[in-house]
């Protein structure tokens, strides 16, 4: 976040836009005895999400049929969920998300994390209007009943989306970072309190002022006392708000490094993060994974998916013959 680079997606609205005539061609792909995958790549991973939408309203419009259930009922596995998280905006894209990781059996925590750490207070507030819409229910009560501890309570802290913005005074940095430093020695339930007030509520350039006095006082950096102080989730928690605050671009390529290399290829974390970010830093966060590991992404991705689905995921990253 305040790495000083301009953010660079990899998708972008297309020129020559022409949504009836993409529309037609979506249309033909479903028709024969194979559906024409490769079409669905062409079309779906080169337009803007916003030019997505008016190709599903003029496919509703021209043939009376809806262009998700097309593509759900033509599609299966990891492909499908490709295709039909290109159709859905943003905001539902994240509800829908959220709704799955909390609802599709076990609660997937890094879910949970991933979105309600990195997104701003009015992206939230939009997760939240999509979420009760979509699925009739009420997000924060959602993550009460399936979450626990100190990590329930920090989540629904990020998810009021009250988080203060564009200040930073020296002085309460210093004692901030005095009651993190305290936070992390004696670890009690009202520490663990002040520590979720601080990282949930204060403006990104104030905690960027906080942990710069963090080092100052302790000698080390916050994440190391983080990891050595707390466990779990709530740690997990913690440390992307603070990777957030530093280079948000960098906390999703650590994630999907973790994705591909820990979790054995984590289907679902890879295509969220790829997705969503897309039109806001995908190219950054492509740099930020070559310069911290030392390999593409693109060339990961090619190791550990296959067929259309892999073509899918680089058709997204945009991935250049350099990139190998």
């Amino acid at each position: 976040m305040f790495s000083g680079d301009y953010l660079q997606a990899t998708i972008y609205p297309a020129q020559d836009f022409n949504p009836a005539m993409d529309a037609e061609m979506l249309c033909d792909a479903f028709q024969g005895f194979e559906c024409n995958k490769d079409m669905l790549i062409d079309i779906l991973t080169q337009r803007s999400n916003a030019q997505r939408q008016v190709i599903a309203e003029a496919y509703r419009e021209m043939y009376g049929r809806d262009l998700i259930s097309d593509l759900r009922e033509n599609l299966s596995h990891h492909f499908k969920q490709v295709m039909v998280g290109l159709m859905y905006s943003p905001f539902l894209f994240d509800a829908h998300e959220l709704w799955h990781a909390m609802k599709g059996g076990d609660t997937e925590e890094n879910c949970l994390i991933d979105i309600l750490a990195s997104r701003t207070n009015e992206e939230i507030y939009r997760i939240k209007e999509v979420y009760s819409m979509e699925y009739n229910s009420d997000l924060q009560q959602d993550i009460y009943n399936e979450t626990s501890g100190h990590f329930r309570d920090m989540l629904i802290n990020l998810s009021q989306g009250v988080r203060e913005s564009g200040y930073a005074d020296p002085g309460s940095a210093a004692q901030d970072a005095m009651v993190l430093w305290e936070a992390c020695q004696q670890k009690t339930g009202e520490h663990k309190n002040l520590l979720q007030m601080i990282l949930c509520n204060k403006s990104y350039q104030q905690l960027w002022m906080v942990f710069q006095e963090f080092q100052n006082i302790s000698g080390q950096d916050i994440i190391d006392a983080i990891r050595v102080c707390y466990d779990g989730c709530f740690q997990e928690l913690c440390i992307a708000i603070i990777l957030c605050t530093r280079d948000r671009s960098s906390y999703f390529a650590y994630r999907l490094y973790n994705a591909i290399h820990d979790f054995g290829f984590h289907n679902r974390t890879v295509i969220r993060t790829l997705i969503s970010r897309s039109e806001v830093d995908l190219m950054t966060i492509r740099k930020r994974y070559k310069e911290r590991y030392g390999i593409s992404l693109f060339h990961d991705v090619k190791q550990y998916a296959s067929g259309h689905y892999e073509s899918s995921l680089i058709a997204i990253l945009a991935g250049a013959a350099d990139d190998y």
